[in-house]
């Protein structure tokens, strides 16, 4: 198969910027609707893992705010301290 380019990073790997940046691109050729079937099979896969690195990566950041309560800054507890949603 011709790439253009050498094969992607692990998705997870990648900084949040660098996978969000990559989803955005397949995004736009997506939406050029000039891949073929396999190609666009492809990318939609690696779309897919990029989506999931950048919803893991917000979680984490989600759970590393902090917070003022009542004028007091305290670490964020999510709703569930269980960690199911």
């Amino acid at each position: 198969m011709d790439q253009d380019t050498l094969s992607p990073a692990a998705p997870e790997t990648l900084p949040f910027e660098a996978a969000l940046a990559e989803l955005e691109q397949i995004v736009q050729r997506m939406e050029d609707g000039q891949l073929p079937l396999e190609e666009s099979l492809a990318a939609y896969r690696r779309g897919a893992d990029l989506l999931r690195r950048c919803q893991g990566l917000l979680d984490t950041a989600g759970q590393q705010i902090q917070i003022l309560e009542q004028g007091v800054l305290r670490d964020f507890d999510s709703p569930d301290a269980t960690g199911s949603r």
